[in-house]
């Protein structure tokens, strides 16, 4: 699709994308806004493709839906942010992280990458989806080209492979 294309087709879809990016953002006109503007963004440059798996509106739709999402989880960042300097400790108010908290999450990390490596490829990509992309399973599913079922059965199996993979490590 043309840059000039796109333009006409958002313009076209303006007033619905802004009351849905409302809806998304709790009817907070400048949260709302500024996901609208966000979305615009990732579709104008290339972030967001349409690729005509659904129709235009669903997909812009389901980026506004993302991209709300993703500001919420950022906004509960700052909101925790003070409260988790205080609970840490001086060391994390000046931004450093402390060593030995790193150390061990490096190597929960590494415990994490290698249980990871253990599963299928759908097992892993669909606990990707859910967990790192906050997709949930029927998205997933769609991104995947599998089946809501199937995509729900990776899920489990891999959670249940992956706490089995972890136990195991442990010990």
């Amino acid at each position: 699709m043309s840059p000039a294309d796109l333009t006409a087709k958002l313009e076209e879809l303006h007033a619905a994308a802004f009351g849905w990016a409302l809806s998304c953002c709790g009817w907070d006109r400048a949260a709302a806004e500024d996901v609208l503007q966000a979305t615009y963004l990732k579709l104008l440059d290339g972030r967001a493709r349409f690729d005509g798996r659904s129709t235009f509106r669903t997909f812009v739709f389901g980026v506004i839906a993302r991209t709300a999402r993703e500001a919420r989880r950022r906004a509960a960042l700052r909101r925790w942010l003070p409260l988790a300097a205080l609970l840490l400790g001086p060391e994390a108010v000046d931004g450093r992280p402390d060593a030995a908290a790193a150390l061990v999450r490096a190597d929960e990390t590494a415990r994490l990458v290698r249980a990871l490596g253990r599963l299928s490829e759908r097992q892993r990509q669909v606990l990707h989806l859910v967990f790192y992309e906050d997709l949930t399973i029927a998205e997933a599913a769609a991104v995947a080209g599998v089946s809501v079922g199937t995509a729900r059965t990776h899920y489990e199996r891999g959670k249940a492979a992956l706490r089995t993979l972890l136990g195991e490590e442990r010990e």
